[in-house]
């Protein structure tokens, strides 16, 4: 086997490791700067639409261009100096390295972070690196510094590489063990063999609620000197212009990991890591504009970074307790459901279904051996916060997928009965686990226990008329009053999405349901900066005036609109007016989280026509997609294509709605009809038709 000589560029005979430099440099400059081959189909696009630095500056999102695979907890990416949650700052010139686990998206300054790696010419490694351009796709990251050091590095399963070329012979590597953000690592076990290091590395959660530990193991070039410097950190020395380091993590021990890098020895890890992000995203194509088909899927690849896969080929898999257990399935980890749960779940259980069944019966999983709140001291991954998981499968068995509920239904029970009501907010969120618990409850034949918990969640409305019914109140549009959570009694008082029907008539009645709709938003007393109220804009959908949902999703969607809320401020303090969504770096509003793909994949299912009505009733209502085309394709080879008829970029009213051949009469459909495949044409138009969708309206409503 032969590689590059640095010195003449002649081939020279080399190891079989240091042969893997050559075809990765081959690799990645054939596929950078190879265009597609006309003829391709149109998956093979799918991750060169993607843009991998949209949301990576200042509070705008909260991502990272990290190297990634789709629901790997590998990372690999770029630590600057200053940085966001992630990591990273676009627009920041100095660079500590790059770092190989990150949340996307998600608050409390962040998550991950773990084991740092700095290349460095010469022999000091204090010497700064200072980005000269860098370039990112889906799968791979690579930056070029003014002192002539390259970095690329790319992404498989839980696996990853770092390619450094270096301008001198003389150069090394600085790793630091006990790297992680907001200085949550706690501690760390490894040990040198040869030119491997591996072991074990805790860190806190995301809010420092709980600790996970992951398992590694790191290959550097075997002509490399490993030299200790201080308890967590090395200087790995040498004098090669290619250098070629791997990295490996497991749930499960360090023996997994070295394994995972055995294994891949032969393998194009660049080729592959393209054909999964293209398979994946290529799940569903679009037809359209071509900047709202870059913004698409830039935004569905942000979706499918988390949860993790985090078992092993085997079966094994560390359980949140830090027990040892084996699964028939993969088990993933890795969660962020009181935010996620809203959009990104949902949207997973649509698109991915084979990738869905596990997840949902790895949050089941988690009731079996101690599931918290937020997280637990001994998770297998970087995690967040798991409430709301019973919303969560109530949806999916609704939705067809098999949890086994009887198993782990006294834990459910436990969690249910402990739930709190010490705050506005908190009262409507436990009434909605309390209906989410009677039909779980129900599911399984156990209707006298249903019946309790269904009283339970209907007390909802006591707390309702005590603190949501009287808008005169000088508290209303301030943020966090009377105890609230990221949210004011102007948008928690809509959140009773199990019971619209028994809203309206706290309301008032329709009428008056849809006069307070229309005052909550031309005041703009709407916040799209977090979730509490993101499912408010559909609500028109179940009165005679859906209209106005279609006009509203578009507006959020694509058009201008007033924000004049922020975490960090109430109404009245410099409020936005633009653009919600934008394919740049500040792409999100002020504060606005993308919280592990949540806000991406809101974006996602309405600009494909489609917005769930309640998480645990799958039901969606219908509005015209962004596109003159929407395809789902799944691995069973069935499809659901969404046509719009009479296309126009800025016609946003459904005059229309045709499904498999049949008119529709009415503005929404089951999740069963879209999974079961078909066709359904939307007839859009330039003004409302306001009759259409009045006639068998759908409003979820508890007995």
């Amino acid at each position: 086997m032969y590689v590059l000589n640095s010195e003449n560029n002649k081939p020279k005979k080399e190891s079989s490791f240091n042969t893997k430099v050559f075809f990765l440099l081959l690799m990645l400059v054939v596929f950078s700067c190879k265009p597609l081959e006309k003829g391709k189909e149109e998956a093979v696009n799918a991750s060169e639409r993607v843009n991998v630095f949209l949301g990576t500056s200042g509070d705008h999102g909260q991502m990272s261009p990290s190297a990634s695979y789709p629901f790997s907890m590998m990372s690999i990416g770029p630590q600057t100096n200053p940085h966001i949650h992630t990591g990273y700052e676009y627009y920041a010139k100095e660079f500590l390295g790059f770092t190989h686990t990150r949340i996307e998206g998600v608050g409390c300054t962040g998550s991950g972070g773990n084991i740092l790696i700095k290349p460095f010419s010469g022999q000091n490694p204090d010497t700064k690196l200072i980005k000269k351009k860098q370039h990112g796709k889906p799968g791979n990251y690579r930056v070029e510094f003014e002192n002539g050091i390259i970095a690329d590095m790319v992404a498989g399963a839980n696996y990853g590489i770092h390619h450094f070329y270096f301008p001198k012979t003389s150069n090394g590597l600085y790793l630091d063990l006990a790297f992680a953000l907001s200085g949550r690592f706690k501690n760390e076990e490894h040990q040198v063999t040869g030119n491997i290091i591996k072991g074990w590395i805790d860190t806190e959660t995301t809010c420092s609620r709980g600790i996970y530990r992951i398992y590694f193991a790191i290959r550097f070039p075997q002509d490399y000197q490993i030299e200790k410097k201080e308890v967590h950190q090395y200087l790995i020395n040498g004098n090669s212009s290619n250098v070629l380091v791997e990295i490996a993590f497991s749930s499960v021990n360090e023996e997994y990991a070295l394994q995972r890098i055995l294994e891949n020895e032969s393998r194009d890890l660049f080729v592959e890591t393209q054909r999964e992000w293209n398979k994946t995203l290529g799940r569903v194509k679009v037809e359209g504009e071509q900047d709202r088909i870059d913004l698409f899927y830039s935004l569905l690849y942000r979706g499918l970074q988390s949860p993790y896969s985090i078992s092993e080929k085997n079966g094994s898999y560390r359980a949140i307790d830090g027990s040892l257990q084996h699964a028939n399935n993969t088990v993933y980890n890795g969660w962020a459901i009181w935010d996620n749960y809203r959009e990104q779940l949902p949207m997973l259980s649509l698109l991915y279904p084979e990738k869905y069944k596990n997840i949902v019966w790895s949050i089941a999983n988690m009731y079996k051996y101690g599931k918290q709140e937020w997280a637990t001291r001994h998770e297998p991954s970087p995690t967040v916060r798991t409430e709301h998981a019973m919303v969560v499968l109530l949806d999916a068995v609704k939705k067809g997928y098999d949890v086994n509920l009887k198993e782990i239904k006294d834990k459910l029970v436990e969690e249910a009965n402990s739930l709190k009501y010490d705050s506005p907010d908190k009262a409507l969120e436990t009434s909605y686990d309390k209906w989410a618990m009677s039909e779980i409850l129900r599911f399984i034949g156990e209707k006298n226990l249903a019946d309790v918990y269904l009283s339970e969640a209907k007390k909802y409305k006591e707390h309702w008329k005590k603190d949501f019914a009287d808008l005169s109140r000088g508290d209303v549009d301030r943020m966090q009053a009377r105890g609230l959570y990221q949210g004011t009694i102007w948008q928690y008082r809509w959140f009773v999405p199990f019971d619209i029907e028994g809203l309206k008539q706290l309301t008032g009645g329709e009428e008056k349901f849809t006069e307070q709709l229309d005052l909550f938003f031309a005041e703009h007393n709407y916040n799209h900066a977090n979730q509490p109220d993101l499912q408010v804009p559909g609500l028109y959908n179940a009165t005679s005036q859906p209209w106005k949902s279609q006009k509203l999703f578009r507006q959020i969607l694509l058009d201008t609109m007033v924000q004049a809320y922020f975490n960090n401020n109430s109404k009245g303090i410099d409020p936005y007016i633009g653009r919600i969504y934008q394919n740049k770096p500040k792409a999100y509003l002020r504060t606005m989280d993308d919280d592990a793909g949540t806000m991406s994949s809101w974006f996602v299912m309405r600009s494909m026509g489609l917005s769930p009505v309640n998480v645990g009733t799958p039901t969606y209502y219908i509005t015209a997609p962004i596109f003159k085309k929407v395809e789902i394709n799944w691995t069973h080879k069935e499809k659901f294509v969404i046509q719009v008829k009479n296309y126009h970029p800025h016609h946003y009213y459904i005059k229309s709605v045709w499904l498999n051949g049949k008119e529709l009469k009415r503005n929404w459909l089951t999740h069963k009809e879209i999974s079961n495949g078909g066709e359904m044409i939307i007839e859009t138009s330039a003004q409302p038709d306001k009759n259409w969708g009045k006639q068998n309206s759908f409003a979820t409503k508890i007995d």
